[in-house]
């Protein structure tokens, strides 16, 4: 789970940075995972990316995720336009 988490944190703040914003202008995440068990691992890892301010955030179980992935985060976020 925390390799895991790791690099869904690393590819969502690629996603970020290619649209010019960071994890600061991210106001909602939704975070999707097959077992609650897994959210403490989750939320030790995200608080390092969100420690100053965090967004709004849900976190749900779901049955299953693309790929046989065990977490997944969805990110709104606010972005100056270019």
């Amino acid at each position: 789970m925390e390799a895991q988490t790791k690099q869904v944190l690393a590819n969502l703040k690629a996603v970020l940075a290619a649209s010019g914003a960071s994890f600061d202008q991210v106001v909602k995440t939704t975070i999707f995972l097959v077992d609650m068990a897994d959210f403490q691992t989750v939320n030790t890892l995200y608080a390092t990316e969100f420690a100053t301010e965090p967004p709004a955030r849900s976190t749900v179980q779901v049955a299953a995720l693309p790929r046989k992935a065990l977490v997944e985060i969805e990110a709104v976020a606010f972005a100056p336009i270019r």
